[in-house]
């Protein structure tokens, strides 16, 4: 049913409980996962930029090793436990929902598994959804994990 995954993570505790049910998935199917970390750059960076190009590039470049680091530390577990994994970082300023549905074309995946953080009300509307535009605009299937919610033993035929 799927065959290659996509796990966006953003380095949360929350993110990688997605990346549980990603792994039942891939070990029921025998899936590849791919796992995405899209880095942004903050919104004052680019006044950074122009003032000062030296400190704005070492920014860059932290963030993005650190964002490196993380996904070899995640790759390299789950390598180890036997799962085929592949890796990718977006450095991009669109928003991250976009970086997440070109991924999943550029690297024809079948499927996504991510964390929503679900916010409602004013919080939602201040901060937008990542998960809701992803869901409305994916040609995949999309399977959301949100706060609070009970991982399931296995798949069932109501959560397909």
């Amino acid at each position: 049913m799927f065959t290659h995954l996509l796990v966006p993570l953003d380095g949360s505790d929350f993110a990688e409980l997605a990346l549980q049910y990603a792994l039942s998935l891939a070990e029921k199917y025998g899936a590849e996962l791919t796992l995405l970390r899209v880095v942004n750059p903050p919104r004052w960076q680019s006044m950074m930029e122009a003032e000062s190009p030296e400190l704005f590039e070492k920014l860059r470049h932290s963030v993005e090793l650190d964002a490196r680091n993380y996904l070899d530390y995640q790759k390299t577990a789950l390598e180890q436990a036997g799962y085929r994994v592949q890796m990718r970082i977006e450095c991009c300023d669109k928003p991250p929902a976009d970086a997440i549905l070109d991924a999943v074309e550029a690297w024809d995946a079948d499927a996504i598994v991510m964390s929503t953080h679900g916010r409602s009300g004013l919080q939602r509307w201040m901060f937008g959804s990542v998960a809701e535009r992803v869901v409305r605009h994916a040609q995949v299937p999309v399977l959301l994990i949100r706060p609070g919610g009970k991982r399931p033993l296995a798949p069932t035929p109501s959560s397909s």
